[in-house]
């Protein structure tokens, strides 16, 4: 008797049941695995407009060999029987054998093949009646077993959840009801909840589906039952985690030896349901809780929460240590690449908040892994932290904390700018920090582009620009200095980068012609044109301290 992995009957299957004993397969071995519904008997030599999919077709040969007009069917017509059979998505072909057809014609056979429709005969005491009340019962027992296993994984998960349990606790169920091992991820990979035995989970994060921080990469994975990748017999089960429309993640199975089957994939959806349950339980919670943080937070960034003294009770209350060296950083998601966003200070808001969600969920899960007292908040357009440095080098943590949430933690799926500020000792210091990071992000957003990590402390010539509140003010100094080469014309573009060059090289003709590959004498008629039109820069000192903070302030055009 086939084992019980799933409800529906493969081919393979199916010819291993007692009433079909002595059936051989004689063509389309590349279909075993095809599924089997339904059963029916050919006793027309028309069938194929009656053909279902799924459907195990079997005959005496009667029809196969006389047509309406009672003349035998030549090899021509039994090939386009299986073309169409196998168009129309039947599971096999069964002819008794030796009743009216002595052989099966080569061309047929070759059509099976090709097509790998299993073609099969049965021997000729075998009843038909047999053969279908078998299929039909192992149809039903089998879909009967499943559907009680869905239902008793669906009682126990919604139990688990009633209960007060969360995500680690439905994969315990999962994992155990299946022998393998279970991981519940957010859409863009990020692990909430890995259960099972620990070979099997070793084996799982063995496959080649995570990057190297540990990210299971998603979009190498789709719905229902598919190979493992990097195995000769795992398999995987997929069931997407959907609530309200919006897709909350994936509840992935993994076994090495083959033995998930369809009934995994229809109780990892029953599995999905209760996840997804779950999900939007901790999400209602969490933005409770975020909300009530989240204003307070706001309250101590803008610098009107109260005394020292007071803010670092409430903070104690919520569980923050506020009393030791720190750095703010704040994280925002950049805008897209569209020249409509160019220029602006602001990014503008990312289509829905599910993006601007998990990057929140993403620092959270990184800083509190490495300093659960340390306070982090997601706003509307921003992520703020703030970051216990002590004696470690403040660049070290920030890297590695960007590392982590771009990695495995799954903030890496949307780009985004930080901006750190200088350590503080005190929470005093907060709100002039807040300040701090967030003319970073946009400095360095302006001066690095997308993904920038900006530094307050290096900053810069820009550190000071950006404390110019009156951005009209910059842009006028900048046009007196530069004149035409403050305009975004082509030719202006190209002298300021000539210009650019001289004062990195401190005016050295030679060295400047070398960088940008021009003659020595182009590069002299280049300076002539360029002292024309902002004056000799090259023998006065203070002009030249002019052009290149003027050249600073086109660069942060937009700030």
């Amino acid at each position: 008797m086939p084992t019980l992995v799933g409800y529906e009957l493969t081919v393979r299957e199916l010819l291993t049941l007692p009433s079909l004993t002595g059936s051989k397969l004689i063509a389309g071995a590349g279909g075993l695995e095809q599924i089997v519904l339904r059963v029916n008997v050919i006793e027309v030599p028309d069938i194929l407009p009656w053909v279902k999919p799924n459907e195990l077709l079997i005959t005496t040969g009667f029809p196969l060999r006389h047509a309406d007009s009672g003349q035998p069917f030549d090899p021509a017509a039994l090939v386009e029987l299986i073309e169409g059979l196998a168009q129309r998505g039947a599971a096999a072909l069964g002819v008794k054998e030796g009743r009216y057809l002595d052989e099966l014609p080569a061309a047929m056979l070759e059509a099976s093949d090709r097509l790998g429709f299993p073609l099969f005969l049965i021997p000729r005491e075998i009843g038909f009646d047999e053969v279908m009340s078998e299929v039909f019962t192992h149809l039903v027992d089998r879909q009967a077993w499943a559907l009680d296993v869905a239902d008793r994984m669906h009682r126990a998960l919604t139990k688990i959840v009633l209960e007060g349990g969360d995500l680690p606790q439905i994969a315990d169920e999962v994992a155990a009801l299946f022998d393998a091992a279970v991981l519940i991820c957010t859409p863009d990979g990020r692990v909430q909840a890995t259960a099972g035995a620990t070979p099997n989970l070793q084996a799982l994060h063995g496959l080649p589906l995570f990057d190297p921080s540990g990210r299971l990469r998603t979009e190498r994975l789709h719905h229902g039952l598919q190979p493992a990748p990097g195995t000769e017999a795992g398999q995987i089960a997929v069931a997407p985690v959907v609530a309200g429309g919006t897709d909350h993640g994936l509840i992935v199975a993994f076994v090495a030896d083959g033995g998930l089957g369809p009934v995994t994939v229809q109780a990892l959806e029953r599995a999905a349901t209760v996840v997804a349950l779950a999900v939007t339980k901790q999400l209602a919670v969490s933005a409770v809780e975020s909300k009530f943080r989240g204003d307070f937070l706001r309250d101590v960034l803008n610098g009107t929460a109260g005394t020292a003294a007071q803010i670092t009770e409430h903070c104690a209350q919520l569980e923050w240590d506020v009393n030791r060296s720190m750095v703010v950083v704040v994280a925002e998601l950049d805008p897209d690449a569209d020249p409509a966003t160019a220029g602006r200070t602001t990014p503008p808001p990312v289509a829905g908040r599910m993006p601007q969600q998990r990057l929140t969920a993403a620092w959270q899960q990184v800083v509190r892994r490495r300093d659960r007292f340390a306070p982090v908040v997601g706003f509307a357009h921003e992520v703020v932290a703030l970051m216990p440095v002590g004696g470690s080098d403040t660049k070290t943590v920030i890297e590695e904390l960007i590392a982590a949430v771009t990695g495995d933690r799954g903030g890496g799926r949307h780009s985004f700018c930080t901006g750190v500020s200088r350590v503080i000792d005190s929470v005093a210091g907060i709100p002039q920090a807040y300040d701090q990071a967030r003319k970073a992000v946009t400095v360095g957003r302006r001066m690095r582009g997308n993904g920038a990590v900006a530094h307050f402390d290096g900053l810069g010539v820009h550190r000071l620009l950006s404390l110019v509140d009156d951005s009209a003010e910059l842009q006028a100094f900048a046009s007196e200095v530069l004149g035409s080469l403050a305009g975004d014309a082509d030719e202006a573009i190209d002298l300021r980068q000539t210009l650019q060059v001289l004062l990195d090289t401190n005016c050295n003709v030679a060295e400047t012609a070398r960088v940008l590959h021009f003659h020595y004498n182009t590069l002299r008629y280049r300076i002539g044109k360029l002292e024309s039109i902002v004056g000799p820069f090259t023998t006065d000192p203070i002009l030249r301290l002019d052009v290149a903070l003027a050249l600073r302030v086109v660069e942060m055009e937009g700030l």
